[in-house]
């Protein structure tokens, strides 16, 4: 089965950029939608951004589209989440998250099978 290890995240302040990786070993997940997502402490999960495995179609949250950009790059075998104009309420653990090959792609953590372990991203005002 994949495994998914993100990478990317730290701290930074009002106004920056990060990138986070979300790299898969174990096998290609070049036919399975892969998502990010974020949860801050005693919240809920919540869905920040998708890329789908058939025509590479994006989805965003209102609260981040014009500001993050999903892509991936099958060569590499990683997603990643370019993140920019940082907020302070963008402060979260964010989390990538695949399903099983030829789903289609969701915006509910609950149809996704496979996550890592989260990286920690702070902004500071």
């Amino acid at each position: 089965q994949v495994q998914l290890v993100e990478s990317g995240g730290g701290l930074v302040q009002a106004g920056g950029s990060l990138r986070l990786s979300c790299a898969a070993s174990g096998r290609t997940f070049s036919w399975q939608p892969v998502a990010w997502f974020r949860q801050a402490p005693g919240k809920e999960r919540e869905f920040v951004a998708a890329v789908s495995w058939s025509d590479g179609t994006t989805y965003y949250a209102d609260s981040v589209k014009g500001r993050f950009t999903i892509s991936r790059d099958n060569a590499k075998n990683t997603v990643y989440l370019q993140m920019n104009s940082l907020k302070p309420e963008d402060t979260d653990v964010y989390y990538c998250a695949t399903r099983v090959p030829f789903r289609a792609t969701a915006t509910d953590k609950n149809e996704y099978d496979f996550w890592g372990q989260g990286t920690q991203v702070t902004v500071s005002s």
